[in-house]
């Protein structure tokens, strides 16, 4: 079913991709952004729902576990806000959160593991 199409078209709610994971006939998951006026928004969750298809809401957060961390900058290459960035001076990982949309792409990256998410 052609979701972000179905969300522009009969809701007008704008759907920003963030990553997604679907194949033909198989569950996926989809992570995006939606915008528009808020009526609009919930009548498209309610929508979601009545197509069987899970809606959560992002309330988990990236955490960096600085004792871990090599500040390596491989998570600075996959990151596509630049919330993730090596400070110029002293080449250390700098996080700033207000540009992080938890899109996790930055986890797997890690060769140390010391980037997860928390609820």
């Amino acid at each position: 079913m052609p979701v972000t199409y179905r969300l522009a078209k009969d809701f007008n709610v704008a759907a920003n991709i963030i990553r997604a994971q679907v194949a033909p006939n198989q569950v996926g998951k989809l992570v995006v952004e939606l915008s528009g006026d808020i009526d609009a928004l919930d009548a498209a969750i309610d929508w979601m729902r009545t197509q069987d298809i899970a809606v959560s809401f992002a309330s988990k957060e990236i955490t960096i576990d600085e004792d871990a961390c090599v500040h390596c900058g491989l998570c600075t290459g996959v990151c596509p806000t630049e919330a993730l960035t090596l400070d110029s001076q002293t080449y250390l990982l700098t996080f700033t959160r207000s540009r992080c949309i938890v899109c996790e792409q930055c986890i797997p990256t890690c060769p140390v593991q010391a980037i997860s998410t928390n609820f």
